[in-house]
Parts: C-alpha cells; structure tokens; sequence
C-alpha cells in the first residue's frame, strides 16, 4: 500500500471524524486506510505521514475532539485575538480585523469542533459577528449572546441571518429545565437576573444554562472581558491567544484579571506555539491533564 501525505484539508477532516470519539483509528475519508489513532487518555499517533501544517492542525484540534467527561462537567475553550502590544480592540471597541486569514480560519475551525459559540454583548454590537464556519467545512454551533440589557440591535445578523439557532441570554430569574431541542431563529433565555444590576455576570450559571439546553462544548469567543471572566472563574480547559504582528499603541487589552504581587501568582499553562500563517498561536492547556 502506497502511503499517502497528509495535507491539511485532509487533517481537517480526519479532525471533524474525531469529533467525541476516542480508541479508535481513524481511516483516510473515502477508505479503509489507516491514517490516525487515538487512544482514551487524549493521546494519537500519525499512521500516515503528513505535512508539518498539517501536524500542527491535528495536535491543535484532536485534544478539543475529546469525548465529554462523564462527570457532567462542560469543556470550554476561549479565544483572544491580539496585537504585539496585547490589545484586542482601538479605544472605541474596533477589532475587525487584527488577526489575519489563517487567524480566521483558525476561529472557524474552533466553531466547527464546538457546540455553542458565546460572545458578550459588547462584541455583539460592535463587530455584528454571524459566528458561523463560513471558512472551513463542518456544522455551525449554537449562537450564544450575554445581552442582559438587551443591547444587540435586532437588526444584527445574530438575529436575523437565520444561519444557526441562537440563545439571547437575557435578564430574568431562570427556571432550570429539560430541553429536548433548541428551536432555530432566536430563543430568550432569561436568566441573568435584575435588569437593573451592573454586577458580572456568572460563568457557572452560563454553562449551567447552556448545559440544561444540552450544549457542553462551549466555545468563548469573545470579547477580553467575558473569556478574562471565565478564566478567572477556572473554567478554561484552554485558551487560544493569537497574536498579530500588529502594534496598536493604545486600545483595550486582552486580558482583564485581579492584580497580582508576585510573578509565583501569575498563571502558567502548558503551552505549545504554532505558526498560523498570518498569526502566532499560543495553545495554552489549563486542564492540567494530558
């Protein structure tokens, strides 16, 4: 048998094939070759050789296909995209686009692999974001929006595009229940409690309310000041930081978290760094298991 290189739009979609499984060998798409196997502790090897990208696109990807854990608990990966300098957006909340297209495509990819997308509403509004895989091949997640005041204009594609079904996370007490299914166009969810509050909201009760609609892979999309609270919380698996070769100068920064005295408190993930094309990744690991 003549081996075949893996390119990386076959990574990718040996990728979208390992999706929730795990101890099994996955076949080049259209055969029955053997190209890669996963065993049940997060770990693969290479049966077929592949080009370097396509090497990196597999070990980005393959660890966010892992079956949910039987506990319950969700998985949630976040996304910052930043300048040299660390700034997610200009001073008046302008962030399209600071990462280039391979930086684009990599969000994409991370939509494919997820259940549901959430932005906060400050994004929503500013960027007027369709959160779908446009740029690659897979299935669009559920849309979420953190919109207590209801800020998002009606008119934004979130709402009108008709691209995916989309949860507007809204004020209100919520009422914990069973959702057999998410109904496509647009669901209100009140559950972020009194209109008026200008506390945080909760990231324990996002992912519980998302978890009831049975929506566990949770991808935080955005913007700095909802994946800094989720990372505060301790509720990243990972975080993809993708840096631009951009200097801003002046603008809002990536990351939002209490101040530290001492570098021993800083956070420090295992990290691997890939090189996107028009961007650098940083895949930073805070599961604490391999």
């Amino acid at each position: 048998m003549v081996a075949r290189t893996l390119d990386t739009d076959l990574a990718w979609e040996l990728v979208l094939s390992a999706v929730d499984r795990s101890n099994v060998t996955l076949a080049l798409p259209g055969t029955d070759t053997a190209a890669v196997k996963l065993n049940g502790h997060g770990a693969w090897h290479l049966i077929q050789p592949a080009t370097g990208e396509a090497k990196d696109l597999l070990s980005i990807f393959l660890p966010l296909c892992r079956p949910l854990p039987s506990d319950g608990r969700s998985k949630v990966i976040g996304q910052l995209g930043q300048s040299l300098d660390g700034r997610i957006a200009t001073v008046t909340g302008r962030s399209r686009f600071i990462n280039g297209d391979d930086g684009i495509t990599h969000l994409h990819r991370i939509r494919a692999v997820s259940d549901a997308v959430i932005v906060g509403a400050g994004t929503a509004s500013t960027d007027n974001p369709r959160l779908t895989v446009r740029r690659t091949s897979g299935r669009n997640p559920v849309r979420v929006v953190i919109d207590r005041h209801r800020r998002v204009p009606d008119s934004h594609f979130l709402f009108t595009d008709g691209e995916a079904p989309t949860l507007r996370l809204v004020a209100g007490t919520y009422e914990k229940q069973d959702h057999t299914a998410i109904a496509p166009g647009v669901t209100e969810v009140p559950c972020l409690g009194d209109e008026s509050s200008s506390e945080p909201v909760d990231p324990r009760l996002i992912l519980e309310v998302l978890a009831d609609f049975g929506l566990r892979k949770i991808f935080v999309e955005g913007g700095g000041v909802t994946v800094s609270s989720f990372l505060n919380a301790g509720l990243l698996d990972r975080l993809h930081v993708m840096v631009a070769p951009m200097i801003i100068g002046s603008g809002r920064p990536a990351f939002s978290l209490p101040e530290i005295d001492f570098l021993d408190d800083a956070l420090r993930p295992r990290a691997q760094l890939v090189n996107l094309g028009s961007d650098m990744l940083f895949d930073l690991d805070f599961s604490g298991k391999q």
